[in-house]
């Protein structure tokens, strides 16, 4: 936590800079930056800094977070400062330097969101930030909606070229976009706004420190992806391994994911519930196994074409995988249930409180379904879905597969291996 300003100094203070450098600096953060003997930070940022900052200057290495704790060990005792970009707090370095120790003191200073918003006019609360730093641009895909306003947050020059291509890509070509750069500074430069279709790809980059802001514009003809479980059986490419949309809808709910929480999904065929359910919030986390290698590669772009490229795909068959993975918050089971002993592995790596969910059209499976049921319990229902078809001139129904369907929440007094 940070403490208030007339707190005393802690022994790492990470202080908020803009593109205006010192000048924009409030008197705290100009102090403890004077008064600091070991100041660290990005060429960029150490760069801004006057000769009476006279501590010792370290430049950030690379990789950056792994170098986090050394540092601070290395420098122990002494009064350090950390520069980061606008508001440390926000996408900045000052969660790694949180996880590492409590005596922090942070002092920010505006983000460039911040300044985007009050240069467009844009209400913070109506816009969803997507930070593309040291992470790959499909995840922007994730957040595209008719009408949305988004704030992207470049890892440098090229990404507003790959924002435009992606918007491009996944039918989302007349979105406007405009370019924001080194905002706050005397180099501040907003571009004049263009679609993603007519975004001049033969212009070169500009700043490397710049925000993308992006009004969302579905083209006419584009497949309309909802924000809840349910996509179009059409938004994924599948060999005809993949739970139909409304058996998806009713798995999910079921599932019930929270923001934060990891899902094993087991048999992944196309990786449709394990995308969905990392579609539900940022932070919800997916692995998923599959054995075949062909599939396996089909989750991955299905996972990067639907916005959730960290989407972890493990190919290899289950049960015998699944000692290797983290442990899961809840479980689905789409396919291999009559592995031996992959119900019973499922349901040991349960923590007390985690959610199994198996799914199957088989008869054999069934009985597999039944017999857990029986000694854990739980929900067991069957899922029928018809669809209106043509008949000769009239219209009837057709019946697909009947799916059988298990659910059962770990009570946490239950211990591993324990019937209830």
């Amino acid at each position: 936590m940070t403490p208030a300003p007339d707190a005393p100094t802690a022994a790492v203070t990470v202080v908020g800079l803009g593109a205006d450098g010192w000048a924009g600096l409030p008197g705290p953060s100009r102090t403890a930056l004077r008064e600091a003997e070991v100041l660290i930070g990005g060429p960029r940022q150490l760069d801004l800094l006057p000769p009476e900052c006279t501590g010792q200057r370290i430049a950030w290495p690379s990789p950056l977070r792994p170098a986090v704790p050394g540092l601070l060990a290395a420098h122990a005792g002494r009064r350090v400062a950390v520069l980061a970009s606008g508001d440390p707090m926000f996408y900045g370095i000052g969660r790694a330097l949180a996880e590492e120790t409590a005596a922090l003191r942070v002092l920010p200073h505006p983000s460039s969101v911040s300044y985007a918003a009050a240069r467009l006019g844009w209400p913070l609360e109506d816009v969803e930030v997507v930070t593309l730093v040291g992470r790959p641009a499909a995840r922007l895909a994730a957040a595209l909606h008719h009408g949305r306003r988004l704030l992207v947050l470049s890892a440098d020059a090229t990404t507003p070229g790959e924002v435009a291509a992606l918007l491009r890509d996944r039918g989302f070509g007349p979105s406007r976009m405009r370019v924001l750069e080194q905002l706050g500074g005397d180099r501040e430069r907003t571009t004049d706004e263009s679609t993603a279709d007519d975004w001049p790809g033969a212009q070169p980059p500009g700043d490397p420190l710049n925000l993308v802001a992006v009004e969302c514009r579905r083209a006419p003809e584009a497949l309309r992806l909802g924000a809840v479980p349910g996509l179009p059986d059409e938004a994924y490419e599948h060999d005809g391994q993949l739970t139909k949309r409304h058996i998806r809808a009713a798995t999910l709910g079921v599932l019930a994911p929270a923001p934060g929480e990891l899902l094993w999904d087991i048999g992944g065929g196309s990786g449709s519930i394990a995308v969905e359910w990392m579609r539900t919030h940022s932070s919800c986390r997916a692995v998923t196994v599959e054995r075949d290698p062909a599939r396996a590669e089909r989750i991955t772009r299905n996972a990067d074409r639907l916005g959730v490229p960290g989407l972890r795909v493990v190919t290899g068959a289950a049960p015998a995988v699944l000692a290797e993975l983290p442990p899961p918050d809840a479980v689905f089971v789409g396919g291999g249930l009559t592995a031996p002993g992959l119900l019973d592995a499922c349901w040991e790596a349960l923590p007390g409180g985690g959610r199994l969910v198996a799914n199957t059209v088989t008869l054999e499976s069934e009985a597999l379904l039944a017999d857990a049921h029986r000694r854990h319990g739980g929900e067991l229902v069957r899922l029928a879905v018809a669809h209106a078809v043509p008949v000769g001139g009239f219209t009837g129904w057709r019946q697909a597969m009947p799916v059988t369907q298990w659910a059962v929440r770990k009570t946490l007094d239950t211990p591993s291996g324990a019937d209830r």
